[in-house]
C-alpha cells in the first residue's frame, strides 16, 4: 500500500491533468472529475486487483464500471498514470479519432475501459451483470462502479438496484459520489431525492456512508470496510460525500463547473494550487 503522502501527490497530479485536458480543447467536465479525484486514485493504486495485461474478458480480476462517463478526465488520468496506456495520450483528449472521447468508448481499445458509458443510468445494470457473471463462473473476485447522485434520477436505476439484493448480487460495491450537484443546479432544486441511504436500504442494499470523500484516508477505509461486507447475500453500496471541483478554490461547491472548461487565467490559478508532483504531459 502506498503512504498516504505519495497517494496525496499521485492525486495532486491527477487534478493537473483533468485541468489541462479540458482546457486544451476547451471542452469536457471538470467538477465532478475533481470530486473524484481521491476515489479513483485510491480505488486503482490500492484496492482493484487486476492482471498485469488488460483484456476485455476480466476473468479472475476485479472490475470497475463508470457509469457517469462526462467525469472521464479523471478517469483518465489515472488509467494513463497507473501504467495502462501512455500518460502523453493525454493530449489527445476529445480529439476527432482520438481514443479518449469525451465519454469513454471501446470501439477504438482504450486499455482499462470495458464499457461505452456517459448514456445516465445504466451503469448499474451493467455492473450487476457483470458481477453475476463472475457468480456464474464461481470467479471470487468483485465488480466495483461509480454513479453520480443526479443520475439516479434515472428510474433504470432502481429497477436495477431492487433485481440487485433479489438475486443476492453480493460481489457488487457500487459508489454513488455524492456531491449535490449536477449540470442544472443542485439535485435539491432539479429533482429532490429525498433519502438516498433509506431508499437503498428498503431496496435490501446493505449502506455505508462516508461524509470526507476527499479525503484519501476516509475513502481508503470505507473501501476496505466495504470489501469485508461482501459475500454475506446483500449488494454493498457506498454514498461517498465529495465537492464538486475539489482542490480549485474558484470551482468549489457549486455547479457551475459541471461542464465548463477553465480559460488560460483560471488554469493557471487552478494548476498553482497543485504544484506539479509527477511530471506534466
Amino acid at each position: 500500500m502506498s503512504t498516504s503522502s505519495n497517494l496525496q501527490d499521485f492525486v495532486t497530479q491527477v487534478r493537473r491533468d483533468i485541468l489541462r485536458q479540458v482546457h486544451k480543447v476547451n471542452s469536457g467536465h471538470p467538477g465532478g472529475s475533481l470530486g473524484c479525484a481521491e476515489f479513483f486514485s485510491v480505488l486503482f493504486k490500492e484496492v482493484l486487483e487486476t492482471k498485469d495485461e488488460f483484456n476485455m474478458n476480466g476473468e479472475d480480476e476485479d472490475l470497475f464500471f463508470l457509469s457517469n462517463g462526462h467525469i472521464s478526465p479523471v478517469y483518465y488520468s489515472v488509467l494513463a498514470r497507473s501504467g495502462y496506456f501512455p500518460f502523453e495520450e493525454l493530449n489527445t483528449f476529445r480529439h476527432i479519432n482520438s481514443r479518449l472521447q469525451g465519454h469513454p468508448t471501446t470501439h477504438e481499445g482504450l486499455p482499462g475501459v470495458r464499457i461505452a458509458s456517459g448514456s445516465l443510468g445504466q451503469g448499474m445494470s451493467v455492473a450487476i451483470g457483470a458481477a453475476l457473471t463472475k457468480k456464474l463462473n464461481k470467479d471470487k473476485h468483485l465488480v466495483y462502479s461509480l454513479h453520480g447522485d443526479g443520475e439516479l434520477q434515472e428510474g433504470q436505476n432502481w429497477e436495477a438496484i431492487m433485481y440487485a439484493s433479489g438475486k443476492k448480487v453480493d460481489n457488487l460495491i457500487a459508489t454513488v459520489d455524492y456531491n449535490g450537484q449536477q449540470i442544472d443546479g443542485s439535485t435539491d432544486d432539479v429533482l429532490p431525492m429525498g433519502d438516498l441511504k433509506a431508499k437503498f436500504e428498503a431496496f435490501g442494499w446493505l449502506v455505508l456512508e462516508e461524509d470526507k470523500g476527499n479525503d484519501i484516508d476516509a475513502v481508503r477505509n470505507i473501501l476496505k470496510e466495504a470489501k469485508s461486507k461482501t459475500g454475506q447475500g446483500q449488494p454493498v453500496v457506498i454514498l461517498l460525500k465529495t465537492v464538486m471541483g475539489n482542490g480549485v478554490d474558484f470551482m468549489m461547491h457549486t455547479h457551475a463547473w459541471h461542464g465548463k472548461a477553465p480559460n488560460d487565467e483560471q488554469l493557471e490559478i487552478g494548476l498553482n494550487q497543485n504544484p506539479e508532483t509527477l511530471g506534466d504531459y
